[in-house]
C-alpha cells in the first residue's frame, strides 16, 4: 500500500507553529525505510514528502522549498549522488542541507557527496534520537531563516516600494524612448536614413559617438557610418568609411561580433579614438540567428548597456525588416518577369501553332487540288483508284490534323467565335456519325446509337457540336480493336443534353485519367506508335464545349476496361419554329464558264487550281505575285480573281484593294485563297474588298460551283453572292 506523500500536520508541535510548518523530503525506493523514516520523524510535527526515485525527488524540488532533505545513497534508476548533483542545479534547492543515509561508505564516495554540498552522512540502520536531532536542526534553521527575512523585508518594504516606483518611471521612459527609437527606425525603408536615424538616436543622449557596420547585399560588401558631434557641439557629422580600410585588429573584432553575435570589445581606432587609450563596445544587431551588422560606441563604465542592447535589438528588426521589404520587392519583380516570359512562351507557342497550321496549309493545297485534277482525269484502272483513294484518305487525315492545330491555336488566343443557333442534337449527331463511319466500318466496330425520339433543342454551333462529337467518335474508333464495340446515347437530364460515347477498348490508364483533356497529353505507345494523334483531339473537345458553356468528364476502370466520355450541354427550354428548306443551288456549276485569274506564289498550287478550272471549261491564267497579278488584270480583265493573301512583296490585301481600282476587276468575283482562318483575318478581308475567303486547301468542287453560281449571275438583273 503506497505511503501518502505528507504525513498529517502536528500543531500541537513544540518546533514550530502551526504557521512555520516546514518541509522534510525523504528519498528511498524501499516503502519499509520510508515507513521508518516516518515513525522516527513524525514527532517533529513537520511536512513529510516521500520520493521512491530520483525522478520523483526531482519533481518535488521543482514544486517546493524543503527544511533539509534525507537522500538514499543506492537507487536503482538515479543513485544519491546523482541525484544530489541534479539538485544543485535549481536554484530554489542549491543550498538545501542534503543528509546521505547509506549502508557503506568509502573515502571517494564520502568525498563526492560533501563535494555536493551534503552536511552529513547517516549509516543505515539509523538511530532514532541522533536522526530526529540532526533534522531538528535544520528545520529549526529554516524557521529561524523565514523570522529573520520576515523582518528584513518588513525592514526593507519602504525602501522596496520607492525603489520600485523609481525604477517604474525610469522602465517608462526607456519604453517611451524605445518606442520612439522604433517609430523613427521603421518609418523609412531606406537603408541609408535608417542607418543615420539610428545614429542620431545614439549621438549624443546615449554616447559620444557611434559606428555602425551593416551587412551589403552581396558577400563580403559592407556600409560603414561613422556619426560624432561637429566643432563646438553644432550638428551631427556624419563619416561614411570604407570596412577595407580599417586595420587588421579592428576588422577581427567586428568580423568576431558578427559571427558570434556577442557584446565585444574593439580597439578605438574604429571610432576615431587613439587605440592606445580608448576602446569601443560592439553591440551585435540580430535577426534571428544571423547577425546583419555591429553597433560600436565608446566604452565607458557608465554605460547603459540594457538600453543600448534592446536598442540594438529594434534596429535589428527594422534593418530585416528593410530587407525582407526589398527582397520581397526583388521576387515580386522576379515572378512578374516569370510570368511575363510564361504568357510569351504561351504566346509564342499559339502563334507557332498557328503559323505551323498556315505552313502546313500551303503544301496540302496544292496535293488535294492536284488530286481533285487525278480523280477527274485518271483512266477507269481499278487499282489506280485504290491508289487515289489511299492519298485522299491519308491527305484528309493530314487535314484534320492540321485543322486540330489550327482550331487549338484560335481557342488558346480567344480568337475563336462560335456561330450559336438553335440546332437539333439529333442532327448534328447525325452528321457527325456521318463523318466518322468510314473509320467505324474499317474496323469492321460495331455501332449502337441511341437517340430520343423527339428533337433536343439547344443554342449551339453546329459545325463545332458535330466536331466534338466526332472527335470522341473519331478517339473511340482508333483505340477499339478490330470488331469492337462503341455506343453513342443521347439522353436529356434535368435540363442538360447528355452525350456519352462509349467503347470496349484499351481504356485509360489511372495516372493518365485526370489530366486526359491537357493538350499533348497521351497515354504509352507502342514502338509502331499505334493509333497515332497529335494530342490535341480530346484538348479541342473540352474547349469547345465549354465554349458551349458545358461540360465533359471521362471514366475508365483502366487498361483493356474501355472507356466512356460523357459531354453535358445546356438544352433550350423553348423549341424554335422549324426552319424553312434551304433553296437547293441545283446543277448551275456547270452552266456557265468565264475567265478567271489564279494569283499564288506556289507555283504548284496556282497550277492545279488551274488545271481543275480548265477541266471545267474555264478560261485561266495565273500570276506568281501582286505586281504580275495586276498587270495581267489590266490586259484579260478576269472576270474571277482566285488571290493567295500571304504574296511577297505586295499582299493580297494590297492587291485586292488595286483590283477593285482597276475598271476591269472593278466588279470581278474576289476569292482570298489563305491558310489563315481566324476572325480578325476574316475582317480583314473583308476590309480590303474581297468577295469570298477559303481557307486552303480549298474544295475545288465548291469552289467550281461558287464560280458557276457567280458567273450564271451576271447575266441575271441582280447579282448574288451566297457564301461558300
Amino acid at each position: 500500500m503506497p505511503l501518502s506523500e505528507t504525513a498529517p500536520p502536528d500543531v500541537g508541535s513544540d518546533t514550530a507553529g502551526g504557521d512555520e510548518r516546514t518541509h522534510i523530503l525523504i528519498v528511498d525506493d524501499l516503502p519499509e525505510k520510508l515507513l521508518i523514516f516516518e515513525t522516527v520523524l513524525e514527532e517533529l510535527g513537520q511536512d513529510l514528502v516521500f520520493a521512491r526515485s530520483g525522478n520523483e525527488a526531482l519533481r518535488e524540488v521543482m514544486r517546493q522549498d524543503f527544511a533539509v532533505i534525507l537522500l538514499d545513497v543506492n537507487m536503482p534508476d538515479i543513485d544519491g549522488i546523482e541525484t544530489a548533483r541534479l539538485i544543485r542545479r535549481y536554484r530554489r534547492s542549491a543550498h538545501t542541507p542534503i543528509i546521505f543515509i547509506t549502508a557503506y561508505a568509502d573515502e571517494m564516495q564520502t568525498a563526492r557527496g560533501y563535494a555536493l554540498g551534503a552536511v552529513d552522512y547517516i549509516m543505515s540502520p539509523v538511530v532514532p534520537e541522533v536522526l530526529r536531532s540532526k533534522v531538528r536542526v535544520f528545520v529549526e534553521l529554516q524557521v529561524m531563516q523565514r523570522r529573520v527575512r520576515r523582518q528584513a523585508e518588513e525592514r526593507i518594504a519602504l525602501a522596496a516600494a520607492q525603489a520600485a516606483r523609481a525604477a517604474a518611471e525610469e522602465n517608462s521612459r526607456r519604453a517611451d524612448f524605445l518606442a520612439h527609437c522604433g517609430a523613427e527606425l521603421g518609418a523609412s525603408l531606406d537603408v541609408d536614413v535608417g542607418m543615420r536615424k539610428l545614429l542620431a538616436l545614439l549621438v549624443p543622449r546615449l554616447a559620444a559617438r557611434a559606428l555602425l557596420v551593416l551587412r551589403g547585399d552581396r558577400s563580403g560588401e559592407f556600409r560603414v557610418l561613422l556619426c560624432r558631434p561637429g566643432a563646438h557641439g553644432g550638428n551631427l557629422r556624419f563619416v561614411a568609411q570604407d570596412h577595407a580600410g580599417f586595420a587588421a585588429p579592428v576588422r577581427a573584432a567586428l568580423e568576431h561580433v558578427l559571427a558570434s553575435g556577442q557584446r565585444l570589445t574593439v580597439p578605438g581606432d574604429a571610432l576615431g579614438l587613439d587605440p592606445g587609450q580608448h576602446a569601443g563596445l560592439g553591440f551585435a544587431l540580430a535577426a534571428g540567428a544571423q547577425a546583419i551588422g555591429v553597433l560600436v560606441i565608446p566604452l565607458d563604465e557608465q554605460l547603459d548597456r540594457a538600453l543600448l542592447g534592446a536598442l540594438a535589438d529594434r534596429a535589428a528588426n527594422a534593418f530585416e525588416n528593410v530587407r525582407l521589404f526589398r527582397s520581397l520587392q526583388a521576387e515580386i519583380a522576379e515572378r512578374k518577369q516569370a510570368e511575363g516570359r510564361l504568357r510569351e512562351l504561351h504566346q509564342r507557342k499559339d502563334e507557332f501553332l498557328a503559323m505551323l497550321s498556315h505552313e502546313l496549309r500551303n503544301p496540302l493545297a496544292p496535293i488535294s487540288n492536284a488530286m481533285d485534277l487525278i480523280r477527274r482525269l485518271a483512266p477507269d484502272e481499278p487499282r489506280l483508284g485504290w491508289a487515289i483513294e489511299v492519298c485522299e484518305r491519308q491527305l484528309g487525315q493530314l487535314i484534320r490534323l492540321v485543322d486540330e492545330l489550327l482550331d487549338v491555336a484560335r481557342i488558346s488566343q480567344g480568337k475563336i467565335t462560335l456561330q450559336a443557333e438553335a440546332i437539333d442534337l439529333r442532327e448534328v449527331i447525325g452528321q457527325a456519325v456521318e463523318t466518322v463511319r468510314p473509320a467505324i466500318d474499317a474496323r469492321r466496330h460495331r455501332f449502337d446509337a441511341t437517340l430520343p425520339d423527339t428533337p433536343v433543342w439547344l443554342r449551339g454551333d453546329a459545325a463545332r457540336l458535330a466536331q466534338v462529337i466526332g472527335n470522341l467518335l473519331g478517339n473511340a474508333a482508333k483505340y477499339t480493336g478490330e470488331g469492337g464495340r462503341i455506343g453513342l446515347a443521347l439522353t436529356v437530364e434535368e435540363g442538360a443534353a447528355v452525350i456519352r460515347v462509349s467503347d470496349d477498348g484499351i481504356g485509360i490508364e489511372a495516372e493518365l485519367l485526370p489530366g486526359v483533356f491537357e493538350l499533348f497529353r497521351q497515354g504509352k505507345r507502342a514502338l509502331d506508335r499505334s493509333p497515332g494523334g497529335l494530342g490535341v483531339g480530346l484538348t479541342l473537345v473540352q474547349r469547345l464545349v465549354e465554349l458551349h458553356h458545358g461540360s465533359v468528364s471521362a471514366f475508365s476502370r483502366g487498361p483493356g476496361q474501355g472507356s466512356e466520355f460523357r459531354v453535358t450541354l445546356p438544352c433550350l427550354h423553348e423549341v424554335p419554329a422549324p426552319r424553312a428548306p434551304a433553296a437547293e443551288v441545283g446543277s448551275a456549276a456547270a452552266a456557265s464558264a468565264g475567265r478567271v485569274l489564279v494569283v499564288d506564289d506556289n507555283l504548284d498550287a496556282a497550277q492545279a487550281i488551274a488545271h481543275f478550272l480548265r477541266f471545267a471549261g474555264h478560261e485561266v491564267i495565273t500570276a506568281e505575285n501582286g505586281a504580275e497579278a495586276l498587270a495581267r488584270a489590266a490586259s484579260f480583265a478576269p472576270q474571277v480573281v482566285l488571290l493567295d493573301i500571304g504574296l511577297p512583296g505586295m499582299d493580297g490585301y494590297e492587291v485586292a484593294r488595286r483590283l477593285r481600282e482597276l475598271h476591269p476587276t472593278r466588279d470581278a468575283l474576289l476569292v482570298a485563297l489563305t491558310g489563315y482562318g481566324q476572325a480578325d483575318d476574316r475582317r480583314r478581308v473583308d476590309a480590303a474588298g474581297f468577295d469570298e475567303h477559303c481557307v486552303k486547301p480549298a474544295d475545288l468542287e465548291r469552289l467550281q460551283q461558287r464560280i458557276a453560281v457567280w458567273l450564271q449571275a451576271q447575266a441575271a438583273p441582280q447579282r448574288s453572292r451566297a457564301p461558300l
